[in-house]
């Protein structure tokens, strides 16, 4: 009989790699894909069909700002302005989630960091830089 175990994968379980080092300054990673979708209609007023058109990988990394210098001195020293101009084929970013009774690794293929944003205000402890990416595709396994 099979052993149902409902324990969810909580913060201490997830582990990014980027460059192959494991992300230590690691705040927050969101991904999704996005499907293109419409309705057809034809006669009357009731969609026909539904129409697919691209897909589309993006998402959101947020590390520390320190973790934030060293990927862009890292860029530098490979002959890049900073971590936005690295391009796709560089970058992959591999994410597991593993606890005593699951492991679920994500790849996300050939990123590319669009932006990213400095500064900090007056009473922060800490500064963190989130970079929006987008990628060619997220791998599960």
């Amino acid at each position: 009989m099979p052993v149902f175990d409902s324990r969810e994968f909580e913060w201490a379980d997830v582990k990014v790699v980027l460059f192959g080092r494991e992300i230590s300054g690691l705040r927050g990673l969101t991904f999704k894909k996005s499907y293109e979708k419409e309705v057809i209609y034809g006669a009357g007023n009731t969609p026909q069909a539904v129409q697919r058109g691209n897909k589309k990988y993006d998402g959101t990394l947020t590390i520390l700002k320190s973790e934030f210098d060293m990927l862009n001195e890292a860029a530098v020293v490979a002959g890049f302005d900073d971590i936005v101009d690295v391009p796709a084929h560089l970058i992959s970013i591999t994410c597991t989630y593993s606890n005593d009774s699951k492991i679920q690794v994500n790849q996300l293929l050939n990123v590319e960091f669009t932006d990213y944003e400095d500064g900090m205000k007056q009473g922060e402890k800490f500064k963190e830089v989130a970079l929006p990416f987008i990628c060619m595709n997220i791998k599960k396994s």
